[in-house]
């Protein structure tokens, strides 16, 4: 599992190479909302949960799929770019797991992301 403690992820910015990375592990019905992906790392926020994906490796054949549901969200936070500070921020935090903390770049509409998992948690 990824070792969420140790800082953040790099600044995700949108892109679908992760939510084809991810349909595999996709329950019926369930469908992608946004993907994005740092340098190496991604993740793939669908309408049941987060996927954070840490691609291990000199190859980067292996990866860890980790599947955070929204319903053991607690709490969250949203972080808007600044002038003077261009990245966005989410924090989660999740019943028994603690902050999950993700940084996305200031072109990310991370408006749209908290009014999506304030659907789920509210």
């Amino acid at each position: 599992m990824i070792d969420f403690k140790n800082g953040s992820f790099f600044k995700l910015k949108e892109s679908n190479d992760y939510g084809t990375m991810v349909s595999e592990l996709l329950i019926p019905g369930e469908t992608i909302l946004n993907a994005f992906r740092a340098m190496r790392d991604g993740v793939v926020f669908t309408d049941k949960r987060v996927i954070a994906v840490n691609v291990q490796g000199i190859t980067g054949k292996k990866r860890d799929f980790t599947s955070l549901p929204y319903s053991k969200i607690v709490a969250f936070s949203v972080e808007t770019a600044g002038t003077f500070d261009l990245d966005a921020e989410l924090e989660l935090y999740f019943s028994g797991l603690g902050k999950v903390k993700f940084e996305f770049t200031g072109q990310t509409n991370i408006t749209e992301i908290a009014k999506v998992i304030g659907a789920f948690v509210l």
